[in-house]
């Protein structure tokens, strides 16, 4: 895991190697343990390294093979490794170290671009051909890994983070209406390839971009879950399938040359894997669990689950409290470690539970994603029954924040765009083929679009504020195409995730299994109060946010006046809605 940095400029300009010495500072959280930059005259790369497999400096990046005549720098895992090294000593090739980086550059020089589809992981990287001046950037099958872009007349830049490339300077700032208008309505997703900022772009997942030294280009999507039915099986058929599949995720996500923990939060989903871990003989692993102060009439912590798994599996278990002395200097230092501003107030319960965790390992498992592939939430048991042709219709009214009308008299008149640009993306993916029905249509669209730009790149952004390395073993793509090929009603069953329970039992124990549904319990975002809502009130009345003009003042002034009763359609606090995007702004 890492942060990487680089510039490809066209014809005989040469790259800016100080606007990459720019952008390193910015990565240091996310590979505090070195850094690199290579000058290759039209293209440069930069590198910030954490260090997880090889721990010597032979996995030092960027890294070049002067014989194949490659550099790549990389941000990532690949876990099958191991058996790609082995395949591509087969063939002749010699290793300099035992690095997954390597076997990317191998791995590329053997089989091209196409050498994405033999990776099994999480990955972000670049490969510069010395003789062809051509770049290849890729980005793994679920955006577990962030890659954004900053194109210019003449160049294009990119980075793990967006904050990097606004420190390498002329990036157009201004707001994209467009993805502000996804920000208000979708739930703070923001779809690839747009960002918030007009001047940045971020590459979407499953995608390969080829930039030869001319400037052309050509993208290319090289993998999808097929939402269709290849075959007729019983529920506990499908039921051993995952169960099978978790197995493998979880056993593939503990490689690595460092201790692997867990975040355990006494759901379904991470008890689940401490069980599948557990199972396999693995002893002393180490697992966390954070718990807040109550307020607003919520309990901050689910310390009652966490603590049964805990004990039942015999991990060394640390359950971290957190104090309002904590939770309020966490606020802001959350909205700086976001790339793109995000909405759920899981992100500071992530970024206190890494603070800690990190002090500790610098590899955790996580249950991220088990909602998004399973059908665990709320808005997909009211699609049961829709057809597809009013699929889009009925997705909108249970996910979307707000209706695009409400948005006129909610932003000023300059920030709306004319037409409902939520909908009719909503709309144009449920259209596509491939998708038999609306459950599975809305399940394709979060798990391509939602997943990746909200919890994924809430786990991937807070954890490496602190340099600790996440694994989601349910974005495992094998498990996530069986998940998608499983029948919506073996999914829907059992208030959701029913197959996955089904998988579950007897690994985990019953009443986690049964237990309602829970979610990261953050009370001091959900009911605002006191000094965080004094935060809120002054992001919202500051200088830059009256000059930005966002908002219209009646719209804020009544959401002030009545700080916890106004809700988005999904019950997210629409204060903290607006004050979030202000304090991400306010911040850059």
């Amino acid at each position: 895991m890492c942060g990487i940095a680089g510039e490809i400029c066209y014809g005989d300009r040469r790259a800016d190697t100080e606007a990459i010495r720019r952008m390193l500072p910015c990565l240091e959280s996310r590979g505090p343990d070195g850094d690199g930059l290579w000058d290759g005259g039209r293209i440069a790369f930069g590198h910030r390294r954490l260090k997880i497999i090889d721990l010597s400096e032979a996995g030092a990046q960027p890294m070049t093979d002067e014989l194949l005549r490659l550099t790549v720098v990389f941000n990532g895992c690949i876990y099958n490794y191991r058996e790609l090294r082995d395949e591509l000593t087969g063939y002749g090739y010699a290793f300099a170290s035992t690095s997954d980086t390597e076997v990317i550059l191998k791995a590329y020089h053997r089989w091209g671009a196409d050498c994405v589809t033999r990776f099994l992981g999480m990955f972000a990287f670049a490969v510069a051909e010395h003789d062809t001046g051509t770049v290849t950037l890729a980005r793994d099958r679920l955006g577990i890994k962030p890659m954004y872009l900053a194109e210019s007349p003449g160049r294009l830049r990119f980075a793990s983070t967006l904050p990097a490339l606004l420190a390498a300077g002329g990036v157009d700032t201004g707001i994209d209406r467009v993805a502000l208008h996804h920000y208000m309505t979708f739930h703070s997703v923001v779809p690839a390839p747009r960002t918030i900022l007009s001047g940045v772009r971020k590459l979407p997942p499953a995608t390969v971009r080829v930039i030869r030294a001319d400037g052309t280009s050509s993208e290319r999507v090289y993998w999808e879950a097929s939402f269709t039915r290849p075959v007729a099986a019983t529920g506990a058929e499908w039921a051993e399938a995952v169960r099978d599949k978790l197995r493998l995720a979880v056993e593939r996500r503990m490689v690595a040359d460092v201790p692997v923990g867990v975040l355990l939060s006494g759901g379904l989903d991470s008890s689940f894997i401490v069980a599948l871990l557990a199972e396999r003989g693995q002893k002393g692993l180490t697992t966390f669990s954070i718990g807040f102060d109550s307020g607003g009439g919520e309990s901050g912590d689910e310390f009652e689950y966490s603590d049964l798994i805990a004990k039942q599996f015999g991990t060394e278990h640390h359950q971290i409290r957190i104090g309002q002395d904590r939770f309020l200097p966490a606020v802001q230092r959350t909205v700086a470690a976001m790339s793109e501003p995000m909405v759920s107030h899981d992100c500071i319960a992530f970024n206190l539970l890494s603070e800690d965790v990190a002090k500790h390992v610098k590899v955790v498992q996580s249950g991220q994603g088990a909602d998004e592939i399973f059908a665990g939430y709320s808005w997909y048991p009211p699609l049961a029954h829709v057809s597809r042709e009013q699929a889009a219709e009925a997705y909108a009214k249970e996910f979307f924040d707000r209706p695009h009308h409400d948005l006129a008299r909610q932003l000023n008149p300059e920030w709306l765009v004319d037409t409902d640009v939520s909908r009719e993306f909503v709309e144009a993916s449920f259209a596509r083929p491939g998708a038999t029905t609306a459950v599975d249509a809305a399940l394709r669209l979060d798990s391509q679009v939602m997943l990746v730009d909200d919890p994924v790149k809430r786990v991937d952004n807070m954890t490496m504020a602190f340099g600790l390395e996440a694994r989601v073993p349910f974005l495992d793509h094998e498990l996530v195409e069986i998940a998608a090929a499983c029948p919506p009603e073996l999914k829907l069953a059992r208030d959701g995730k029913g197959v996955l329970k089904d998988a579950a039992r007897g690994l985990v124990p019953d009443e986690v299994i049964d237990r309602p549904k829970g979610y990261f319990p953050v009370p001091g975002i959900r009911h605002l109060e006191g000094p965080v809502l004094d935060l809120v009130r002054d992001a919202l009345h500051a200088p830059a946010a009256r000059e930005r003009s966002l908002f219209r003042p009646e719209y804020v002034n009544a959401l002030l006046a009545d700080p916890n009763t106004p809700r988005t359609t999904l019950g997210a606090n629409q204060l903290w809605q607006l004050a979030l995007l202000e304090m991400w702004l306010q911040q850059l």
